[in-house]
């Protein structure tokens, strides 16, 4: 495909180039990434690289690794997959995002001097490593994008995988079966190295893979684990227990999983960055509470005081383990507040099983409206409500499911129906809570 695009292009411009440079959206397979990456020598990119992957999980997880580190005084690099707004936030330096340019002239770099066709995710990939490798880092670490065995963040060999969870998703790539997608996932340990499996009921397919590659595991459940008190928790590893830890904005078993990386770091973590980085670790979109003030644009439109609407909560669950989470928060959240109504505005793409994402909330939600998501993979409000409607008949309470056709119907039509007793939840999908971010 020809361009004329230069490190002086837009980002935008690279963007749209990427996204058809290749014949293939996704090309499971090593080979052409890899040979490209030992070319333009970007298998290395910082001495300590530690890859996370899994079903759910994989950000919260990486951003508490990302937060410890640089507490501790360490410099990082993350490189984490989907963006919600905008492309830059996929490769963070030091907890900042970077300028349109830096991705630019890096992309024009890559473009430059690659010796085969790359699809979008294997040329941003690339890009990562090498902006990492200029930034001159300590500690980098991947959020594995699909799977793990074929994902284009596998050419690089890590000293510490992670496994955060294990659940049914992307079967068209992974496979139908839990054992199947624990195999894939298990595609990220390496040989002789540590492996930290936060999944409780692991796959025998990820177990036996750890075995012949001689990895050393170390698994909640059996070598580690956590539970939660009223306004603390604890941590016990073998040798160690953390006791009295804050609360956080995460979920425990993704804060639990990251501490027990930290047993496996050559880096000094004292107890008091512990603390103050559990205090500290938010993550745009995971069960996300919106203030007031960044409604106003919202409440202007329908003529309301923003202090008067619902609470507003966005997550970007968008498959059943991740909604099955998601109804404990909004069950422990109601008892907590003695709120009013629940109401959904739930969008879900056509290769989801909307069925299971909306099964674990059918008891909680009083009202849901279905928005249509728009693009290829894009499923219609009308026919997400028509999956709804055997499913909330068979409910003892009344329940109303309406469609809308967009993410911002659906978001008005539901703060101008709420009060502020109420909790608003929107979800679904990394693209309902991204277009109802850009609405803010």
């Amino acid at each position: 495909m020809k361009h004329h695009l230069t490190a002086a292009s837009s980002l935008q411009d690279w963007l749209s180039y990427l996204e058809n440079a290749h014949y293939k959206s996704i090309d499971m397979g090593l080979e052409r990434v890899k040979s490209v990456a030992r070319a333009l020598d970007l298998l290395d990119p910082a001495p300590f690289v530690i890859s996370v992957g899994g079903t759910n999980g994989k950000g919260t997880t990486c951003r508490l690794l990302e937060t410890l580190l640089l507490n501790a005084g360490y410099r990082v690099g993350v490189y984490s997959s989907p963006h919600l707004l905008h492309y830059n936030e996929r490769v963070r330096i030091q907890n900042q995002e970077l300028a349109d340019e830096k991705h630019t002239a890096s992309f024009a770099f890559i473009e430059a001097n690659k010796t085969a066709s790359l699809s979008y995710f294997e040329f941003s990939t690339l890009s990562a490593l090498h902006l990492f490798k200029q930034a001159q880092l300590d500690v980098v670490i991947l959020e594995v994008g699909l799977g793990g065995r074929l994902d284009a963040t596998n050419i690089v060999d890590n000293h510490i995988a992670v496994i955060t969870s294990i659940d049914i998703d992307h079967t068209e790539f992974l496979g139908h079966s839990r054992e199947a997608i624990g195999y894939e996932k298990a595609g990220i340990f390496r040989p002789a190295k540590v492996a930290v499996i936060g999944e409780p009921d692991i796959p025998v397919s990820m177990l036996e893979y750890a075995a012949h590659l001689n990895c050393r595991c170390y698994c909640r459940g059996r070598d580690w684990g956590f539970e939660s008190q009223s306004n603390s928790w604890h941590w016990f590893g073998k040798n160690l227990q953390r006791e009295n830890l804050p609360l956080c904005a995460i979920p425990l078993a993704n804060a639990a999983t990251a501490l027990a990386v930290l047993e496996h770091l050559p880096f000094n973590i004292s107890p008091r960055v512990i603390e103050d980085s559990l205090r500290q670790v938010r993550l745009t979109g995971r069960f996300q509470q919106i203030e007031a003030e960044r409604l106003s644009a919202l409440s202007a439109e329908l003529g309301r005081n923003p202090k008067d609407l619902a609470r507003i909560i966005a997550d970007v669950g968008h498959n059943p383990h991740a909604a099955r989470y998601l109804s404990e928060k909004l069950k422990a959240l109601k008892e907590a507040t003695s709120s009013g109504r629940i109401i959904a505005v739930c969008g879900i793409l056509k290769d989801k099983d909307a069925e299971g994402i909306i099964s674990p909330l059918l008891a909680l939600v009083d009202c849901w409206y279905c928005v249509s998501l728009t693009g290829p993979r894009g499923r219609t409000g009308e026919e997400l409500s028509t999956v709804l409607h055997p499913l909330v008949h068979k409910q003892p309470h009344n329940i109303e499911v309406k469609s809308k056709d967009s993410v911002r119907q659906g978001v008005l039509a539901a703060i101008e129906e709420a009060d502020e007793r109420d909790i608003l939840i929107i979800f679904g999908s990394f693209y309902t809570v991204a277009e109802f971010l850009q609405l803010l």
